[in-house]
């Protein structure tokens, strides 16, 4: 199938990037007052809302297949809930700069658990090549040479774990869900909604009462509207169109621009600092991945696409 012309998904892409981005600047805000799986809650109940009034504006279904809904069960709870959740718990730890910086680790963890645990892809040179260097990119933003611990040591691991999350997510996906017949959106909408009923449950056993809206300030209530209503709903719908007027391999190509929106985010909104060492190693992580996924190739080889898609934040 022929690609559609760059003007007909270029300004979603680039708006996909502004919301995935920014999405690390609202949870910061989010986080100041309320508990991280109140601000997970928050935001996937609001991105299932928004989800549902485009299937009912489109007339689209929802899955019907209980075995479908078993498996994106799955992926909501790894897939939205538990990576959305830590990020969130980070954030109460590090700045959203570096979570924002950390989230471009994603394509390296989905890779190994891809080829050892799901057998989705084959391992090859070129992608232990990539795995390498973003190893190597990691350890440079965490400073290694300096010796780590304390708060930002733990704040930095739970936001690896989120994407570690996705690497359990995206290749799951991929063997047990992708190639149905079912709408982009209905499945984002089912998984948003599986994600939703976990939280409902896990979040007031953990966290207690949620305040009040009016206990709030303006600020938080807007920041976790942002995140529900556009990272969790609409990015989900422009994400779905991109790849089907671009192609996955090129709509995956946001994951490059995220961590540099939210770094901007971060230094221009919340005055927030980074040290050279890690915008230094998200370059290398960022190599890394486009070795592994092809965009950087040996001179020899034949072009070959990216293969993992995007993880939203």
């Amino acid at each position: 199938m022929q690609q559609a012309p760059v003007r007909s998904w270029l300004p979603g892409f680039l708006a996909l990037a502004v919301i995935w981005g920014s999405s690390f600047l609202f949870i910061k805000v989010g986080v100041a007052e309320l508990h991280p799986l109140y601000v997970t809650l928050g935001r996937v109940a609001i991105g299932a809302l928004t989800l549902l009034s485009a299937l009912a504006v489109t007339r689209t279904p929802l899955p019907r297949d209980l075995r479908l809904w078993a498996h994106l069960a799955v992926v909501g709870t790894f897939g939205v809930a538990l990576p959305f959740t830590l990020f969130a718990y980070g954030e109460e730890r590090i700045s959203s700069t570096l979570a924002g910086i950390w989230s471009a680790t994603t394509p390296l963890v989905v890779l190994p658990l891809a080829v050892l645990v799901f057998r989705t892809e084959p391992m090859t040179r070129r992608r232990v090549v990539g795995l390498v260097l973003g190893f190597l990119g990691v350890l440079v933003i965490l400073g290694v040479w300096q010796g780590v611990g304390g708060g930002a040591l733990t704040g930095q691991l739970m936001c690896l774990g989120a994407a570690a999350c996705y690497g359990v997510a995206i290749p799951y996906f991929k063997r047990f869900v992708a190639g149905g017949a079912e709408s982009g959106v209905a499945i984002s909408a089912a998984q948003v909604l599986t994600a939703t009923a976990v939280l409902a449950v896990v979040a007031p056993i953990v966290a207690g009462r949620p305040p009040a809206p009016n206990e709030l300030s303006l600020d938080v209530i807007g920041a976790v509207l942002a995140l529900g209503a556009l990272g969790t709903g609409i990015a989900f719908v422009i994400h779905t169109r991109n790849i089907r007027l671009a192609g996955a391999s090129t709509a995956s190509m946001v994951t490059y621009l995220i961590p540099v929106v939210a770094t901007l985010a971060g230094v221009l909104v919340l005055d927030e600092r980074l040290a050279w060492y890690q915008p230094t190693g998200a370059a290398i992580v960022l190599v890394g991945v486009a070795v592994s996924q092809g965009m950087l190739r040996w001179p020899a080889r034949r072009p070959a696409r990216a293969e993992h898609p995007v993880a939203p934040c």
